[in-house]
Order: structure tokens, then C-alpha cells, then sequence
């Protein structure tokens, strides 16, 4: 088996780096293959709205006819689903800390389908009234919404 002299090696690894520097240069800053700036027209995206909607959630889980069934616990974000109207099929996804025991809570619009993609905002949450010992809450929801 060959043996490559130390010197020769040591040379050869110093110029395996200058070459690779040297493409690195060569390329430049300006080739970012990866990223491109888009015309919001090739989107459909028109100007920018605004949209408030207040909800309000009815949480009552205690009685004979609750409305509400808790099945699983929420991973801390959800979604509001609009089934029908101008917004029928569109989504809200809202992420944040909803505890009932706060008064009043604002949590972020992190996106959305349908007519709110590409969504951002706030949520203020506000609790009407809420029974410790049942769970049961009312809760006023005020979605401002930025989207196209």
C-alpha cells in the first residue's frame, strides 16, 4: 500500500480548503436559490382588511342539556371554523393561554384558511361568568383579524 508523504497530504488538504473557499466567493451573496419574491397578484392576494367578529362562546359542560362535550384536551391552540355565509369553509387558528380564572386574556392570530389566508391579529378573550365547582362558562371572544 502507498504511503503519501506528510507534506504532500498537509498540501493537499490546504488546497482542497482554498478551493472550496474560493467557490464559496465565487457563488457570492446573491444566490438564493431557495427564496423568491412573489407578486401578491400571482396569489390572488387584493389589499389587506380588517375584520372584527365578536363570539361568544357558550362552555356549559354541567346539567341535563349541556353544550358543550369535552372529548379532548386542546394541545393550548385552536381553530374557529365558519360553516356557512361569506366565511363558509375559512379558519382562524388562534394560539395562547385561555384560562377561564383570568378576567379577561388576549391571545394571537397565528393564521388561517380559506378567506383568512395568510392571517395575523389578536384575540381578547372575556369571561362573563364562570362556576368553578361545574366548569360551566360564558366567555366573550373579540377577534380582530388582518387578512386578504
Amino acid at each position: 500500500m502507498a504511503r503519501i508523504p506528510p507534506m504532500f497530504a498537509t498540501q493537499l488538504i490546504l488546497l482542497s480548503l482554498l478551493s472550496s473557499f474560493a467557490l464559496i466567493l465565487v457563488r457570492g451573496e446573491d444566490d438564493h436559490d431557495f427564496v423568491t419574491a412573489m407578486d401578491r397578484d400571482l396569489l390572488g392576494l387584493k389589499k389587506e382588511k380588517l375584520s372584527h367578529f365578536r363570539l361568544y362562546w357558550h362552555d356549559i359542560v354541567a346539567g341535563k342539556n349541556p353544550s358543550s362535550i369535552g372529548v379532548v384536551k386542546s394541545p393550548g391552540n385552536s381553530s374557529t371554523f365558519f360553516g356557512a355565509g361569506k366565511y363558509n369553509g375559512s379558519t382562524i387558528t388562534v394560539l395562547g393561554r385561555n384560562s377561564a380564572l383570568n378576567k379577561v386574556r388576549e391571545m394571537q392570530v397565528i393564521g388561517g384558511s380559506g378567506l383568512f389566508r395568510f392571517a395575523r391579529g389578536y384575540v381578547e378573550a372575556r369571561t362573563h361568568t364562570f362556576t368553578p365547582s361545574t366548569g360551566d362558562a360564558i366567555v366573550e371572544y373579540n377577534c380582530y383579524v388582518l387578512h386578504y
